[in-house]
């Protein structure tokens, strides 16, 4: 028996066949879950095509994370598949490009607005959408980059970034009690459509190759997505509130 046998695991923002969230749902199939996906407006269709390349196509439902009618017919587009979850993926963030690159000090508010509200808000906003559609335990996983440090040129990201693990941790000391965990996996840089977004993604790179102690390869989601599999799964029933980092230790390391 694979690790999610038997679950239903509902992964958003899954846009090309290189992103971590594409992986963890791969592994998920793979590992027993019966997997959903969630896109919305003008990535719709590419989520559609991206969708038949996994092990088993899997339906893809409309879902814009910052709309509240799209959060309140969630349950209804979840059981038109899967009669309920024991599982989600936050795979969600964005800022405008005027709040990267090197701006943060003449960022205005509506962008910051923006960033904070996908970025962050949004994993309280699906937790509670899919709250009802939970039996007697669930997992919720969010995807974090490391937020106790300034990195160069992410800026407003970093602070969303933050915004997502305080988040995350309020999250789960309010739904411990209905055995729900909630917990984030801090991947390192990987080479996705969003990091394609952040100006000076190279820096990244160069700080992983310099610092840290096991191998990176931006080129490699797979890690992050095992440690997000893991985090679905039944293995770490007592776990929730924690930042697992799948980075190769260089979160660890001194400058």
């Amino acid at each position: 028996m694979g690790l999610l046998q038997g679950k239903n695991i509902l992964v958003t923002g899954v846009l090309t066949d290189a992103s971590i969230a594409f992986h963890i749902a791969r592994l998920a199939q793979e590992e027993g879950a019966t997997v959903l996906l969630s896109s919305y407006g003008r990535v719709l269709s590419l989520t559609t095509r991206i969708a038949a390349r996994l092990p088993n196509p899997a339906p893809v439902i409309e879902l814009d994370v910052t709309n509240q009618a799209d959060l309140l017919s969630l349950q209804d587009r979840v059981r038109e598949h899967v009669p309920h979850l024991d599982g989600v993926v936050h795979s969600i963030g964005f800022a405008p490009e005027a709040a990267l690159g090197g701006n943060f000090l003449n960022t205005t508010w509506d962008d910051v607005a923006t960033a904070m509200h996908v970025s962050a808000y949004s994993l309280k906003a699906l937790s509670m959408a899919c709250v009802p559609l939970f039996m007697e335990s669930a997992s919720i996983v969010g995807l974090d980059f490391d937020a106790t440090v300034a990195w160069p040129k992410y800026d407003w990201m970093g602070v969303a970034k933050a915004a997502l693990e305080s988040t995350s941790r309020y999250l789960a000391r309010d739904l411990g009690p209905k055995n729900i965990r909630v917990n984030l996996i801090a991947a390192g840089p990987i080479r996705t459509m969003a990091a394609k977004s952040i100006p000076g993604f190279d820096e990244f790179e160069k700080v992983w190759n310099e610092r840290s102690p096991l191998h990176w390869d931006v080129g490699d989601p797979v890690p992050a997505a095992q440690g997000s599999v893991a985090l679905l799964s039944d293995w770490f029933p007592k776990t929730t509130g924690e930042i697992i980092h799948v980075d190769g230790g260089v979160h660890a390391m001194g400058a």
